[in-house]
């Protein structure tokens, strides 16, 4: 079972490396600002749904403003 789990995990994420091929910086620093504030809210509230999904959120959105101007 931990088999499958591991593998389909390994697939999902190759091809979520591929779908981000044709997007711009702000589109990225929204995807990764969403990852990043999804694991930290998941981290901070316990592994609550709310918690996960409201980090998310906020994430992403600081991800947008940073990618916004280009500010790499």
């Amino acid at each position: 079972m931990n088999r499958i789990i591991l593998c389909v995990g390994a697939c999902a994420a190759a091809l979520s490396i591929g779908a981000c091929s044709d997007m711009n910086h702000r589109d990225r620093d929204t995807v990764a600002g969403a990852a990043v504030g999804g694991v930290a809210g998941s981290a901070l509230s316990g592994g609550s749904a709310a918690g996960t999904v409201g980090g998310a959120v906020v994430g992403g959105v600081v991800g947008n403003q940073v990618g916004r101007d280009g500010y790499h």
